[in-house]
């Protein structure tokens, strides 16, 4: 018989039951019920709504089964339709009565919006120490490049010198506001829910500070309505997820192309690439392809709570079930993409050769030979003209900016000096791009990098940004966690 069976006259269709349950995927909620049925329990019981003897009892009842649950001891049933009810029934069977009044002072409305709430806040820092161990790598790697030169890119046409580590650290960056964002949504979600009740709280004396600070939150929701309805918490987690995710696509486009024979910048560690079933040459780059792919199906669990919230009235409305599964696959996905691919990035073969050797083509100095005009009084528009009228001239004879003679460079401008050479040089177009955030070598060097603190610590972001040897304070720093 259903717990809330009483007013019905009939049993439930067996289609209507399984089309109704959620045990099926709301049932990893087990340990977050659990926890707040027994912080509900010890506060009914210090309150005197039920007495001592049934709140201890119950809080033992529900310790048991969480430790045979854990230890693959307990069947879910889908005629219990959810976690809640399937932890309820079990208990009231295994204490008898006592196990009834749990549910005093509650509904399954507060309930589920409580046990869903503390598994987003739990999910954060587990995601946040990925991020960090990711960005721990790239600045890892960004420290052995330093003066690896290789062609920024705009349109994905040549551009301009960088270093392959001011590349990096570039998602690095990303990474960095992927954390502050998660870590914002964790400080707007650390509020109670619980003592809601279905919509208008209770008419017992319950105490909700008491359970809110048991439950480790900052205290209790302050409308009853906003308690039990609000899943803000859960569409900005799968926001800042999807933004996670994009970044992990656009660095996985780059890698892809690296990998790539026109551009073989990099060459992927045996364990993190795959085969073709028929052309035995082939080295694919799957980990990067699926990040890729992947990112979809994040967007996808986002856009599919928004549709489901976007036209609800307050307060609980069963269409709010639909909000556990997106945010279980988001959070599947994600904490299964960070892992592989900071191991990816950790083992992947730098070809720092083919990087320069792409550099020396392209023009990629032009805007530098047109600074040398302007740094010798010429205006920036006529340097930049001349430049171009040189570009056209080595395209046409397919010779380089550095390989023009001085009296060619003479020829356009009577400014070119011997010392010009000097200026074409890539490694001192980027190494004189000394302005701050400029590539690494030249600029701001990557960060010193500190290890997270252990995931069973409370994160927090650093008060202010790490200096670097030199007492800079390098922008890649920013949203870095410390202790």
């Amino acid at each position: 018989m259903k717990l809330w069976s009483g007013r019905f006259g009939k049993d439930t269709d067996a289609l209507v039951n399984d089309f109704n349950a959620s045990i099926q995927f709301d049932q990893r909620l087990y340990k977050e019920d659990i926890t707040g049925s027994i912080a509900h329990a010890k506060m009914l019981g210090a309150t005197g709504i039920i007495s001592a003897a049934d709140a201890e009892a119950i809080v033992q009842g529900l310790q048991s089964i969480l430790a045979d649950i854990e230890a693959g001891k307990v069947e879910f049933t889908a005629d219990n339709e959810d976690i809640h009810m399937n932890v309820e029934a079990l208990l009231t069977a295994r204490i008898g009565d006592a196990g009834k009044r749990l549910h005093t002072g509650r509904s399954r409305n507060d309930q589920v919006a409580l046990d869903f709430r503390m598994y987003v806040r739990e999910q954060i820092p587990v995601i946040v120490e990925q991020l960090l161990e990711l960005e721990a790598v790239l600045c890892r790697q960004a420290r052995k490049y330093q003066t690896a030169v290789m062609p920024g890119y705009t349109h994905l046409q040549r551009a301009q010198p960088i270093s392959f580590a001011q590349h990096l650290m570039a998602y690095a960056a990303m990474l960095g506001r992927d954390v502050t964002r998660l870590e914002d949504c964790g400080k707007r979600l650390n509020l109670c829910p619980l003592g809601s009740g279905a919509l208008a709280g209770t008419t017992y004396p319950i105490d909700r500070f008491m359970t809110a600070k048991s439950l480790g939150f900052d205290g209790p929701m302050g409308n009853s309505l906003d308690g039990v309805s609000d899943r803000d918490y859960a569409l900005e987690f799968l926001s800042a997820l999807s933004v996670l995710m994009m970044h992990l696509s656009r660095f996985s486009e780059e890698v892809i192309l690296w990998c790539s024979w026109e551009f073989k910048f990099i060459e992927l560690d045996d364990a993190y690439a795959t085969g073709s079933s028929i052309m035995p040459q082939k080295k694919n780059p799957d980990v990067a392809e699926l990040v890729r792919g992947k990112t979809g199906r994040v967007y996808g669990d986002l856009m599919s709570l928004l549709t489901a919230m976007k036209g609800l009235p307050l307060a609980y409305n069963k269409d709010m079930q639909e909000d556990k599964e997106p945010v279980f696959d988001a959070v599947d996905t994600v904490e299964m993409c960070l892992p592989v691919f900071a191991a990816m990035l950790d083992t992947m073969t730098v070809r720092t050769d083919n990087m320069r050797k792409a550099a020396g083509h392209g023009f990629i100095n032009a805007t530098d030979c047109a600074d040398y005009l302007t740094k010798k009084g010429m205006p920036f528009r006529d340097a930049y003209t001349v430049t171009g009228h040189l570009v056209a001239q080595c395209t046409a004879a397919g010779k380089t900016l550095e390989e023009l003679t001085l009296p060619e460079l003479k020829a356009a401008s009577d400014l070119f000096e011997a010392d010009v050479y000097d200026a074409l040089n890539l490694e001192n177009c980027m190494a004189l791009r000394a302005s701050y955030g400029g590539p690494p070598g030249g600029g701001a060097p990557p960060p010193i990098w500190r290890r997270p603190p252990a995931r069973s610590r409370r994160w927090r972001p650093s008060s202010r940004p790490i200096p670097n040897k030199k007492g800079d304070v390098p922008i890649e720093t920013q949203g870095l966690y410390r202790r």
